[in-house]
This record gives C-alpha cells, structure tokens and sequence, in this order.
C-alpha cells in the first residue's frame, strides 16, 4: 500500500508558496510515494515537475478549480502531461453555487469537461466537503447527484462525510471501480469535530483501506485543512500510522 500514499499539497499550502521545491525534497525524505497537487502558486508546472522526478515523487492528481477546468482545460491538460497524471478534480464551489440551480449548473459543466477529455485518458473528478450534503435533488443528496453519470469520477474526503452526519465506509462504498483517488482525512475525537492526524482521531482506517485496494483505488491522498503545528510533523504522524495499518490489513 506505501506506493498508493500521497500527500496533498494543500496541507502545506504556506510552505510550498515559499519554497516548493525544499517541500519535495522533504516529503521524499520523509517516505512519501506521490503528491496531489493543489495549485501551483506562480511556479512553472515544468519546474515541479522536474524537481519531483528528481526526487523520486509521481503525482497523485491535481486539484483545479471548476473555471479552470471549463476555460482553461488546455492549460490543465498540459499541466497533466508535465506531472504525468491522467486526473484533474474540482476541488470545491463558491457559495453561490451551493443551490439546487447551482448543482444542476455545476454537473452540465462537469460532463461537459469529461465528454472533451472522453477517450484521451485523463478524467475530470469532483471533491466532496460536507455540504454537498446539505441539498437534496431529486430524492439525492448534491454530492450524489453530482456524480450519478459514471464520466464524472469520485474523490470522497472521509472527514467531510463524517462531518456531514453520515458513515464513510459505508458512504464510499457506492462508488467502487469509480474512485481513482480516495481522500483520507481524520476527525479530532473530543467533540470538536476537528481535523486531525490519520490514526489519532475517530475514523477507523482500517477497512477503509481494505476497501479501496479491493475497489479499484489507485491513490490514498492524505490531507490535513489545518494542523496543531508543524504540518510536516502531522504528515509524518499520517504517514506513520497508515504504514502500521498496513501491516494489518
């Protein structure tokens, strides 16, 4: 399972900013197999690219923002190409899109973007929070409804689905064979309902993880919103506890 992890650069959006290519270096030292990319911050795709090479990094997909993805798909496929990934995920939606005209607006867009990369390789994708499923349409909750046509895949965020009141294993399981990258993400178990650490929290990983080697998912991407500290220092702590799962699983 090692070779599946990947650390989602998000997590570490302050560092990469000042130096992204120090981040790398680190990430690999520190035993990660891949990042999900997560903004590029004004460095050239080429550049990180050739640095995570360098390094011995793969790219776990790149999140794109949903105008990007329908007035920029060029740009974003040439960015795939330089880091070697076939999936490019909207990572969220402004508020004024969080309506049911909204959704119905956003899904029209995404199969749009998936029918002009149909057949190229790449795939178009949509991260979940937790208020996708606060709207339902046609008897779905948003998130459903926005992934119901198998051409726009799943990128579940565990924490986010807990968050919205509802099981993540349980959850993920309706989208085997089409989530080719799985977000794990842990909640602080002291009623805050907080990010945390992967393995310090309330959501048992274990068979989540089973799961996903059993359904097709080909990265697990670690991400943390906020950290207590250093996020380098709760990467490595993620990092630790899911190789200790593996042994288990």
């Amino acid at each position: 399972m090692r070779h599946k992890l990947a650390a989602q650069l998000y997590t570490l959006r302050n560092e990469v900013k000042k130096d992204f290519e120090s981040v790398l270096r680190d990430l690999s030292k520190m035993g990660w197999t891949a990042v999900q990319i997560d903004g590029l911050h004004g460095y050239p795709a080429r550049d990180i690219a050739a640095v995570m090479k360098e390094v011995g990094l793969r790219a776990a997909g790149m999140h794109v923002g949903l105008e990007r993805m329908k007035h920029d798909l060029d740009a974003v496929l040439e960015e795939a190409l330089f880091f070697d990934t076939k999936d490019f995920i909207c990572h969220s939606l402004p508020d004024g899109l969080q309506t049911p005209e909204g959704y119905a607006s956003v899904r029209k867009d995404l199969l749009e973007v998936a029918s002009k990369v149909a057949g190229t390789g790449y795939r178009a994708g949509y991260h979940n929070h937790d208020f996708e499923f606060h709207t339902s349409i046609e008897g779905k909750f948003a998130l459903e409804y926005l992934l119901e046509e198998p051409a726009v895949f799943a990128e579940i965020d565990t924490y986010w689905v807990l968050k919205a009141g509802h099981d993540p294993l349980s959850f993920i399981r309706n989208y085997a064979f089409r989530m080719p990258i799985l977000h794990l993400k842990d909640m602080t178990a002291d009623g805050r309902q907080y990010f945390a650490e992967i393995g310090t929290g309330l959501i048992d990983f274990a068979p989540i993880l089973k799961w996903g080697l059993e359904s097709g998912v080909e990265w697990f991407a670690v991400e943390q919103d906020y950290c207590p500290g250093n996020p380098m220092d709760s990467l490595a702590v993620s990092l630790e506890n899911l190789l200790k799962l593996e042994k288990s699983l």
